[in-house]
């Protein structure tokens, strides 16, 4: 049996516990979660099915070194020690990016460069030639992490954010991230019991991610290649079958709607949805939210309004006020979930939460509420055996209470701080063998690390989230017969879910 090694997914803060439980359904081990970040072990299989198949993973890092490192020097005799020429192939390019806490590396571009030194160095002891660095596209990214003088350094296996699906085309004004959408609805819950609805689709990123999930397809089914498959060892064979493995996935015998108001928006969520093959199972449509009347079966709503930061609205208040009349008076029996930022936009709403979920979206501290709708008084509604909140949101309720006395509502995460940065500094790595996995719990080193992270820390891997999403994918979804990751690639047959 393949030798189990050491992985790492980040995600988004709030995200944690639902990458975690995605991780432990795929099969992973020794599942520790972190801050933005869970970490796992498994096999080479392991690493291609998180990537491939996790709805709520940003990128898989696989840790191929662990040292201590008080200097400069020690970086590069560290990174030297490796014999590089199991994991950069002749002719190969690579980049490094480096994420630093300490007193000692002020400047993480320091730490790249002294990366980078000793690997060329090597090299060119060793044959003569060096490889070359390649920031835009390189074949093999590196990733070294120091939190004081505990260094850890990784192999991305993702490349590119795995945020970008590959589905879509087009994009509008402040588009909901793939991974937070997808994240959102696992948090409901629901896997595709009931029709589903977003009154306010957007470019339709919560439609088509609800679908993925009813039918439980993996999100990895859109993307033109993964970084693994630029690695020495990439196995063809092994990829090809979970590629092309659909047995998992399931029938969906009921609707996802959307609506919005914006034409062009209904315009752009269409176009998405025809790219991803899904238009036979989500509708989208031209509609008002305050014409919104009863569905005619069960249905969940999963939205995410307008906040007033980027995008305005004439009447911010009166749109929420709207939103809870309408789901007060035309969706009894059902649940909405709703997404939003400003305490005063969800008092508008007047209705009183089951449960609220901090969650961050790009660098706004946002709140994700569920409100049980029921027809009458509520007296008679649990009479009747209806349950407004469960025991585990009960649970879930009292845990967040102690989160919120020790934050501001409306804070943003520092500029230098990204949300899906994953903070490796709060972790602390041990050898496979040891079988530990553990986070610091010391709060004064909490604070210290957040001092220093305010001082004057470097993006590093702060620069999936905001790339540009209204580049358009040239891909065509699975294009029969073509070239998938600089290779032959055998599609399955007519993966277009239209046509099944």
């Amino acid at each position: 049996m393949e030798q189990e090694f050491e992985l790492i997914a980040k995600t988004f803060m709030g995200l944690e516990n639902v990458l975690a439980q995605e991780l432990t359904q795929i099969g992973a081990n020794n599942v520790q979660i972190g801050r933005r970040m869970v970490s796992f072990t498994g096999n080479k299989e392991l690493m291609y099915r998180a990537n491939f198949q996790l709805h709520t993973a940003i990128r898989i890092l696989k840790p191929i070194r662990h040292f201590k490192a008080h200097s400069a020097e020690d970086v590069y005799e560290e990174v030297q020690k490796l014999d590089w020429s199991k994991y950069i192939g002749e002719g190969k390019t690579f980049s490094v990016d480096s994420v630093v806490y300490s007193d000692e590396f002020r400047n993480s571009r320091f730490v790249t460069y002294k990366v980078k030194d000793a690997i060329v160095d090597q090299f060119r002891e060793r044959t003569g030639n060096r490889p070359n660095i390649s920031v835009a596209n390189p074949d093999i990214k590196l990733s070294i992490h120091i939190a004081e003088d505990d260094a850890t350094l990784c192999l991305d296996s993702s490349g590119e954010s795995l945020h970008r699906r590959g589905y879509r085309q087009e994009s509008v004004e402040a588009p909901l991230n793939e991974v937070l959408a997808a994240g959102m609805i696992l948090m409901t819950g629901w896997k595709g019991e009931t029709d589903f609805i977003d009154p306010m689709c957007g470019s339709g990123t919560l439609l088509v991610e609800a679908a993925l999930i009813a039918r439980n397809i993996s999100p990895g089914v859109f993307r033109k290649e993964f970084a693994f498959e630029k690695w020495p060892d990439f196995d063809q064979e092994l990829f090809d079958h979970i590629y092309n493995d659909d047995s998992q996935e399931r029938e969906f015998n009921h609707k996802i709607y959307g609506y919005d108001i914006d034409m062009k928006a209904v315009n752009t969520a269409n176009f998405n949805v025809r790219a991803a093959g899904l238009t036979q199972i989500i509708e989208v449509k031209q509609a008002d939210f305050k014409d919104f009347k009863k569905p005619a079966n069960k249905s969940i709503i999963v939205t995410n309004p307008p906040y007033g930061e980027r995008i305005s609205t004439p009447n911010l208040l009166g749109t929420y006020k709207m939103i809870g009349e309408r789901l007060k008076h035309e969706f009894g029996g059902n649940e909405a979930w709703v997404l939003s930022y400003k305490e005063e936009c969800f008092e508008s709403i007047g209705l009183k939460p089951s449960i609220k979920i901090p969650l961050y979206n790009g660098s706004l501290e946002c709140e994700f509420r569920k409100y049980t709708m029921f027809d009458g008084k509520l007296k008679e509604f649990r009479e009747d055996g209806g349950i407004v909140k469960t025991e585990s949101e009960k649970r879930e309720m009292a845990s967040k209470h102690r989160f919120k006395q020790n934050r501001d509502f409306k804070r943003r995460i520092d500029d230098m701080e990204s949300n899906q940065d994953d903070d490796i500094r709060t972790f602390r790595f041990h050898s496979f063998e040891d079988k530990l996995f553990s986070k610091y719990s010391g709060k004064k080193e909490r604070r210290d690390n957040d001092r220093k992270e305010r001082r004057g820390r470097d993006k590093g891997f702060a620069s999936d989230y905001n790339k540009d999403d209204n580049v358009k994918m040239r891909q065509k979804r699975f294009e029969k017969g073509g070239k998938r990751g600089g290779s032959s690639y055998p599609r399955k047959k007519n993966r277009n879910y239209d046509n099944e």
